[in-house]
């Protein structure tokens, strides 16, 4: 049986991945909104990209069988099961100290991009930008065509989303802290995720 790896409330954590593995990650307590990122091993300079994915796939929210790709238009992930209601988010920037001092944060705020940058260096690694992540779990419905909202995920406790890996890479996880809006639950609580590699 696999390992289960935390991904702890508020923080990010980074794992290297072989072409061929499969990543499955795991809403354990059912509304934890997790970032994911996707860089390749050999050279970080080519990152999974939503706005290259999108229009590669024709839409904004890839099902079982879509492979994401990369800023080279390289398939680096592909999504090959999804026990959620299938809601996830490719539209909205990772969160920074700047948009929790918009929602009005007057001190640091945990926040998803640090989290980032703080997991991969743990591997010895510094990424070139924070590219838009896989806002796995995340409910930003677009109403009229242009506008979006951002409600409480649909997923249940244990819901999971495999993900194989087209190349070999580091993933980067962030359990984001948003607790300013409901993205992560109108309770606005943070909790853990957790992650396999098989």
């Amino acid at each position: 049986m696999a390992e289960q790896l935390t991904i702890p409330a508020r923080r990010g954590t980074a794992q290297r991945v072989a072409r061929g593995q499969t990543i499955r990650v795991i809403n354990t307590h059912g509304s934890q909104v997790v970032d994911t990122w996707a860089f390749n091993a050999d050279d970080p300079s080519e990152f999974m990209s939503m706005e290259h994915t999108r229009p590669t796939l024709g839409k904004i929210i890839p099902d079982p069988g879509d492979s994401l790709v990369t800023n080279r238009r390289r398939p680096i992930l592909t999504l090959t099961e999804d026990t959620t209601p299938g809601v996830h988010d490719t539209l909205v920037a990772a969160c920074d100290r700047y948009r929790y001092e918009l929602l009005g944060a007057k001190e640091y705020h945990d926040n998803c991009t640090d989290n980032l940058v703080e997991a991969v260096r743990t591997l010895g690694l510094d990424v070139p930008e924070v590219p838009a992540p896989l806002n796995l779990f995340m409910n930003v419905p677009v109403a009229d065509g242009r506008a979006i909202r951002f409600e409480a995920p649909v997923s249940k406790p244990g819901d999971y989303v495999e993900l194989r890996a087209e190349m070999d890479l580091v993933v980067a996880f962030s359990a984001c802290p948003q607790d300013m809006i409901p993205v992560n639950g109108e309770h606005l609580t943070i909790t853990d995720a957790h992650f396999t590699v098989t």
